[in-house]
């Protein structure tokens, strides 16, 4: 396949004629919105939403030595997860420069599955096939092995538990665990990326057609409607949670990104990005980086990713992530921003909005936080 080629999910027919409009995602031909995505939005917020994320990148791991091996590889202690649960993590340059941020599920004692953000699959695949030599383990590049799809919202875990038999009520956030769903295996895993409730399914693409019109079916009593990348921008994005290539980058470590707790200096054995890693922690505590924080809008112009943050007619941060809400009913962005400009409530900040200073309000992330 030429590097031109885009690909396309197992469920790109079904998409189609759903009316999806699609668009090129990292190479992927992907669903964008079916109709409105300000309904799509709302009907996760309270409802349920059914996303198709086979565009990401999923790799195995496994060995005797997996375990040791990508605590090695990546920055976070890989090691003591238990088999059946996952980690938010990241993998790191030697400078410490952040090449991706990853979720990692332990699915026996010396396997575990790696996914990767879709635009970096092949940048962590490469970079754990390096770091692997020396350890007793294999990676595997697992991307056409799987489908992925997500059942998201409120009315999540009923759907899903009228087609399954698997304890989901035992199933934490942040764990996985094989079973059956409408007949077919699957990674069961409760974790997303819209600030609710939901789930993830891990199935063979010859699969994923026959679940996805199975879940369909199951949810259309309470309202589930299928959702495309748009929407789930903008969930992720009142939700405060980053998105790589635009709160994450090559150029950040995570204690510039504020997300430093996701290294764990206290592991064993090297990592790398370690002496880096360690240099970047303590300039951060001499100097606070600029923080991410959250803006909104006291007006209706939108922000975006680039634009400037302004106090006092000078330039104190930029725009990473900017769109309307549609839970506040404002436009809201993330932005990183000198400290002294961090706090909740402070006064005269603005964005540069094609050369008018448009007033925001700085607050604290998340923009929403759903109700346990």
């Amino acid at each position: 396949m030429s590097s031109t080629d885009i690909r396309r999910t197992a469920l790109d027919a079904l998409h189609r004629s759903l009316g999806a409009t699609m668009t090129d995602f990292a190479g992927w031909d992907m669903p964008l919105r079916y109709g409105s995505e300000r309904d799509e939005h709302n009907a996760v917020r309270t409802r349920a939403g059914l996303f198709d994320l086979s565009h990401m990148g999923e790799i195995t791991v496994t060995g005797p030595e997996a375990a040791r091996f990508l605590n090695y590889a990546l920055v976070g202690n890989i090691g003591s997860v238990g088999v059946g649960r996952a980690r938010y993590t990241m993998i790191c340059r030697a400078d410490g420069g952040i090449l991706d941020d990853l979720i990692v599920y332990r699915l026996g004692e010396t396997e575990y599955l790696v996914v990767a953000n879709a635009g970096n699959a092949q940048t962590v695949l490469d970079a754990l096939v390096e770091r692997a030599a020396g350890f007793d383990a294999e990676v595997r590049d697992d991307r056409d092995a799987y489908a992925l799809i997500a059942v998201q919202g409120p009315e999540s875990a009923g759907i899903l538990a009228s087609v399954t038999d698997a304890d989901l009520d035992g199933l934490k956030y942040y764990a996985g665990l094989p079973g059956t769903v409408a007949g077919v295996p699957a990674l069961i895993a409760r974790t997303g990326y819209t600030g609710e409730d939901g789930f993830e399914l891990f199935v063979a693409p010859s699969d994923a057609e026959a679940l996805w019109q199975a879940l369909t079916e199951a949810g259309e009593g309470v309202g589930l409607v299928p959702c495309g990348l748009s929407c789930r921008d903008t969930l992720r994005l009142e939700a405060g949670m980053p998105l790589y290539g635009h709160e994450l980058s090559t150029e950040l470590t995570p204690f510039d990104a504020g997300l430093g707790r996701v290294v764990k200096f206290e592991k064993e054995g090297d990592f790398v990005g370690r002496e880096a890693l360690r240099k970047a922690a303590g300039l951060a505590e001499e100097k606070p980086p600029r923080v991410l924080v959250g803006l909104v809008a006291e007006g209706r112009r939108v922000p975006r990713a680039g634009y400037a943050v302004v106090a006092d007619g000078r330039v104190i941060g930029e725009v990473t992530s900017g769109a309307p809400s549609p839970t506040l009913g404002r436009p809201i962005a993330m932005a990183y921003v000198d400290a002294g400009h961090a706090a909740p409530g402070t006064a005269g900040v603005g964005v540069d909005i094609r050369g008018s200073h448009e007033p925001y309000e700085v607050v604290a992330l998340p923009f929403y936080k759903r109700q346990k």
